[in-house]
């Protein structure tokens, strides 16, 4: 069984820059890092402002994490665990993603 979803050809990401994706039935965005030339995906909903609006967010980093902030409220969401850098209660579900033969793909929920 493919418990992997192709987005998209690596080569047509571009760095800190997001995209989204359907995966499964949850949008995902999806971010290729200038820092460390890391691929990460992370739910594109923000909670906190309620809408699907994280692929659109800039990335950065506080401290020594890699972040996304939020376009709405400026929320910062850790790349690798999907914390919120200010409300410790909020957390976004994070995907493990690859580029396999030049495609990235998103490993589907169990």
């Amino acid at each position: 069984m493919n418990n992997w979803q192709t987005i998209c050809e690596h080569e047509a990401l571009i760095a800190d820059t997001g995209v989204c994706a359907l995966v499964g039935d949850e949008q995902v965005a999806i971010f290729l890092s200038s820092h460390d030339n890391g691929l990460y995906a992370v739910s594109n909903y923000d909670p906190i402002g309620n809408a699907n609006v994280l692929s659109r967010g800039i990335i950065g980093s506080v401290e020594d994490r890699l972040v996304v902030a939020s376009p709405l409220y400026k929320q910062h969401f850790c790349l690798k665990s999907g914390e919120c850098l200010e409300q410790d209660d909020v957390k976004l579900s994070t995907f493990d993603v690859r580029v396999e033969s030049g495609q990235v793909q998103v490993k589907l929920s169990a």
